[in-house]
This record gives C-alpha cells, structure tokens and sequence, in this order.
C-alpha cells in the first residue's frame, strides 16, 4: 500500500464531499484531531475507519488503498 496515495484520496474524498474533518470524525466515532492524524500519515487508519470511509464517500477499499483507479 502506498501510504501517500491512501492519504491524498482520503483528502480528496473528504473536499469532494464537502465535509469538514469534525463531520467525517463524528461517522467513524473519533476525534476531528485523530482524523487529521490519518490524512496527515502520523497514524495509520485502522479497518474499521477504512471500511466506514468506503461507505461514506460509495467507493472501493481497493481505490482508497491505491490498489484501483476505479472508484
């Protein structure tokens, strides 16, 4: 897994969405400061985190891990 990748599309999805860091803190149950932590790469984004961002923003893991191109 390419960490910067990871990081960039977990940005990007976020600014896509229109949401601020405290909104998507408050759908994955965590602080808005551990959320900057994840898009900032000073903490790795646990499963569960990943797979609620998957639902949130209706994309593939494979995509935010930067194994896909495909959303």
């Amino acid at each position: 897994m390419n960490q910067t990748i990871l990081i960039k599309r977990i940005r990007d999805l976020r600014e896509d969405h229109d949401l601020t860091q405290s909104e998507v803190a408050e759908v994955l149950h965590t602080s808005q400061t551990m959320y900057a932590r994840y898009e900032r790469g000073a903490n790795e984004l646990p499963i569960r985190h990943l797979i609620a961002l998957c639902k949130l923003y209706h994309v593939s893991s494979d995509y935010i891990l930067g194994l896909n191109d495909k959303k």
